[in-house]
């Protein structure tokens, strides 16, 4: 489902990125991980597609994403890739509800429908009576399974997460944890997750070991 091919990446003169061939298949929860500098974030923001390989193939979905337009790549993006981030990124002028729907809304959809859908997917992740609260009103728990519904409103092919526990308490990031292997108990959800969280790593279907750019054997 997801598919590397002699992915590089350079910054200047520093190579993080030396030829990373990976293959990740649908409903597989794979993690990540590896030693600050490691090039596991630099990964992930290619797979995104928020960056760009400076050589290699990245096939999501069948789709080789080199051969998108901007425009193209990014409607894909909105499409088929849901991110959770360490620190949320929720817009805070918006409520909850209002935060997941924005992906549907980009997608073009019609408000009652990207509603409908918020609503459904915030009652799933137990938020029904947090949705019209802004991000300062809610827990670090609420504010991550917010925007885990956030990343799930489009029926993403796969979601990123990239160190979605870092700033969690012990039970509220064993309550993330467990989130993430019911949805793709549920749903067959496809999570990439890159971690320095040695536990959830070790629940994850597999890790991949990233040491000075390649993919430590």
């Amino acid at each position: 489902m997801i598919k590397t091919e002699g992915i590089t990446k350079s910054f200047g003169e520093l190579r993080v990125l030396k030829g990373i061939d990976i293959s990740i298949n649908k409903g597989e929860i794979v993690s990540i991980v590896g030693p600050s500098g490691a090039g596991k974030t630099t990964l992930l923001q290619i797979i995104g597609t928020l960056d760009s390989q400076d050589s290699g193939k990245l096939i999501i979905n069948g789709v080789e994403t080199n051969s998108l337009k901007e425009k193209e790549l990014a409607a894909f993006r909105n499409k088929n890739i849901g991110f959770v981030f360490q620190f949320h990124q929720l817009l805070p002028e918006f409520t909850a509800l209002e935060n997941v729907m924005i992906p549907a809304l980009i997608a073009n959809n019609k408000m009652s429908v990207a509603e409908k859908k918020a609503k459904e997917i915030l009652d799933f992740l137990k938020l029904t009576d947090r949705m019209s609260h802004k991000p300062a009103e809610l827990s670090g728990g609420e504010k991550q399974r917010v925007a885990v519904a956030r990343s799930l409103i489009n029926e993403p092919a796969v979601i990123l997460a990239d160190e979605p526990s870092g700033s969690l308490d012990t039970k509220n990031k064993e309550e993330l944890h467990a989130l993430f292997f019911d949805l793709r108990n549920k749903m067959n959800q496809t999570f990439v997750i890159v971690t320095h969280d040695e536990q959830l790593a070790a629940e994850t279907d597999r890790v991949i070991h990233l040491k000075d750019g390649l993919v430590s054997k």
